[in-house]
């Protein structure tokens, strides 16, 4: 009998109020269509992240880091509870409507993406606590440690040479590309992680997500 093929394996760290991380998950979903490769999804915080540079940061910037505690809780909640497969399933729930839809990252909202992704809404409640925040760290901690601290989110871990796992910063891209775009940016990826030695390509950005 002929062995069934694996799929490749993504890990893929984010903070539910990025939007650039909300890009890039949105393309790796479209890379799922076109090659055999399989999205582990994990949490990162941009709140932990940057607990430590409060002080050094624009006001308004730093507002959204305290607004960014309360979704990524609730994510890790949701995880501890109900599993690791609810994690995508909630992340898109929320992504579309603080993103898509523009709700920005409210209790409002959030209990909308629960019912959307049919858990109960009183994962929310969560925002306000710290009963996970260990289990939010360890996660976190895991992503940045393949990437280090001058990144944020997202981190995505792809297999390099010799099949060890390679991590990045990004890709950061807008729009989120698909279909045979989508295959030809994943390719790219692998590409530059099966090179040892690489680190990084990069260019300033011009323009801002566009969702779609």
């Amino acid at each position: 009998m002929a062995e069934t093929s694996q799929k490749t394996p993504v890990d893929f760290w984010f903070d539910p109020i990025c939007p650039w991380a909300w890009m890039t998950s949105r393309w790796m979903l479209e890379v799922e269509k076109v090659r055999d490769v399989e999205v582990r999804w994990h949490v990162m915080s941009l709140s932990v992240l940057n607990e430590d540079k409060l002080d050094e940061l624009p006001e308004q910037y730093r507002e959204g880091i305290r607004q960014a505690w309360g979704p990524v809780r609730v994510v890790i909640a949701a995880q501890q509870k109900h599993g690791d497969e609810v994690v995508g399933r909630l992340y898109t729930a929320l992504g579309t409507r603080f993103h898509n839809r523009g709700e920005g990252p409210n209790r409002e909202a959030v209990l909308g993406a629960l019912a959307d992704a049919g858990l109960p809404e009183s994962l929310a409640d969560y925002a306000e606590s710290d009963e996970f925040d260990a289990e939010l760290r360890a996660s976190h901690k895991e992503g940045i440690d393949l990437v280090g601290q001058e990144v944020g989110t997202p981190v995505i871990a792809v297999p390099g040479a010799d099949g060890e796992q390679v991590a990045f910063f990004g890709p950061v891209v807008t729009p989120s590309p698909k279909g045979e775009d989508a295959a030809k940016l994943w390719d790219g990826t692998l590409l530059v992680a099966s090179i040892p030695g690489f680190y990084e390509i990069k260019r300033t950005r011009t323009q801002g997500p566009v969702f779609d």
